[in-house]
């Protein structure tokens, strides 16, 4: 605002205006924004009251009790959490809960998700799974993906297609990176064959022993050739299955 003439014969100020020094108290607003789960807050809830003093504390916190979070505990939590939304104090942010090997869940858990997703907090579900027709865990019956029909009915599936030779080169390179394996042009395009003819996991699993193999003949970058030893020493699983089914025996996969 300018220069403050409560100080003007204290210092050396130039101004061409001095100004009278602001009376009053100075107000402060503080806001605290904290990212808090609906977990958590079904946690807190139902954890035991400790006790009033500090022995009992310490005790309560050498022995933890444990609380079973009720539906009825659930529900009263949404409550205050909408009210809280309506009010404006909080914030809803949905979360992702993605779930990899979808099939390997039972009846009751597909049960449990598809009573969570209707639910106005649930989060964005993403299940991922390779399987065609499976039979579901726990239900007896065959279901495309191994997902109950009425769950695979709310779905939205999203088509997924193998990695061509350049996105595997991509991918293996960047994993190449990470490990801290050099990798020369050739010793690339055969992990991207690799991944071509096994798959794109069974080219990544090369990597080390591609790296070791290296190091053992004391080269520093790997070549084509320790790929090829790589994958004459470790099988993938079409490999695998194919010499079983030729009767080749003493492997182990």
């Amino acid at each position: 605002m300018g220069r403050c003439d409560a100080h003007a014969g204290q210092f050396d100020l130039e101004a061409d205006e001095f100004v009278p020094l602001p009376k009053g108290d100075v107000h402060k607003r503080r806001d605290v924004v904290q990212d808090v789960t609906l977990h958590d807050l079904d946690a807190a809830n139902a954890r035991p009251a400790g006790g009033a003093d500090l022995a009992a504390a310490l005790a309560a916190a050498a022995r933890p009790r444990k609380t079973e979070i009720t539906d009825r505990l659930r529900a009263e939590v949404n409550r205050v959490v909408d009210k809280y939304i309506d009010s404006g104090v909080a914030e809803l942010v949905p979360g992702v809960l993605f779930i990899d090997e979808v099939h390997a869940l039972d009846a009751e858990c597909f049960a449990f998700l598809g009573r969570a997703l209707e639910s106005p907090l649930a989060p964005t579900v993403i299940l991922a799974t390779n399987r065609g027709l499976a039979r579901v865990r726990g239900g007896g019956g065959i279901s495309p993906h191994g997902v109950p029909v009425d769950l695979l009915d709310r779905l939205v599936i999203v088509r997924t297609a193998p990695p061509t030779p350049a996105e595997a080169a991509q991918v293996l390179a960047l994993r190449a990176a990470v490990e801290g394996v050099a990798l020369d042009a050739p010793a690339l395009a055969a992990l991207a064959a690799a991944a071509g003819d096994a798959s794109l996991r069974h080219a990544v699993g090369l990597l080390s022993p591609a790296a070791v193999l290296a190091r053992a003949a004391g080269r520093e970058s790997v070549t084509d050739a320790d790929v090829a030893s790589a994958r004459s020493l470790f099988w993938d699983a079409k490999t695998s299955a194919a010499a079983l089914a030729a009767g080749a025996g003493g492997y182990v996969t």
